[in-house]
């Protein structure tokens, strides 16, 4: 039996969330139903197939309609609030693991070009964007946020850090900061340690010469595993959309999907 794209619980957690929209006095067709937008972003994110081959059955409308949609939602700010509610679900049942926290990023192809793309010089400098990931003990993805192919990883590591939202669901204050934070050589720098040490975070970053992959591997594996699990949706594989806003859109999505199977497994 097929497995439904768009699950009852999930669809009641992003309904709370969406936009409200009154008829226009003037009339007109009908608004599209939001959950079969919804349904159709998530085909595309899942396949990879353009907006125009969008199959009529799944009800969603032409690719053009479902595309407006996705971006009016992104700027109302719908995708990040989705994926702060997946995890203060997480949150209620105390299983968001915040001993530790890993980062790392993952380049993939942008043949068309555009926003926040770049020459990759590990792709013979084809043009590229590149997603990065800051995950839990586990790896549940916290935050995601993209940039072009030639930006180096190190550049992430503060604006990741400061973009973790402030999860609530059990007693007491809202919880933001891991309590230490893995990082591979490409971050490790004295101004970065120094920053996360006034944050009361505790540096866990390989410096040259001393720590070995073997044992940065025990805690990093797990922010590499969610890179490929993101990688796994096909429109995030290979990047077409030449806006950022909309790529984005997608990342966020995804993020909020794999927190979402932790919520079915664990909650």
């Amino acid at each position: 039996m097929a497995r439904a794209l768009l699950p009852e619980d999930l669809w009641s957690l992003v309904a709370a969330h969406l936009p409200t929209h009154s008829r226009s006095p003037k009339g007109g067709r009908p608004r599209l139903n939001d959950r079969a937008t919804l349904t159709g972003f998530l085909f595309v994110l899942k396949t990879g197939i353009p907006w125009e081959y969008l199959p009529c059955e799944l009800g969603c409308g032409s690719g053009m309609t479902c595309w407006r949609r996705l971006h009016e939602w992104m700027q109302a700010g719908v995708w990040q609030h989705v994926h702060e509610a997946v995890l203060r679900r997480l949150r209620e049942h105390d299983q968001i693991m915040w001993d530790r926290a890993c980062v790392d990023a993952a380049s993939v192809p942008a043949p068309a070009g555009g926003e926040h793309t770049g020459r990759n010089p590990t792709d013979r400098g084809k043009l590229g964007c590149k997603h990065h990931l800051l995950g839990d003990q586990r790896g549940l993805p916290l935050v995601a946020k993209i940039s072009g192919a030639q930006v180096h990883d190190s550049r992430f590591l503060i604006p990741l850090v400061e973009a973790i939202p402030a999860v609530k669901g059990l007693c007491g204050r809202a919880r933001k900061r891991p309590g230490k934070l893995h990082a591979d050589r490409a971050y490790a720098s004295r101004a970065h340690r120094a920053w996360l040490r006034r944050r009361g975070i505790a540096a866990r970053i390989a410096r040259y010469g001393v720590e070995f992959r073997e044992r940065l591997g025990r805690w990093c594996w797990v922010v590499e595993r969610t890179l490929g699990w993101l990688h796994r949706f096909r429109r995030l594989r290979i990047r077409h959309e030449r806006r950022a806003d909309i790529h984005q859109a997608f990342l966020t999505l995804a993020c909020s999907l794999i927190c979402w199977r932790y919520v079915e497994r664990f909650c």
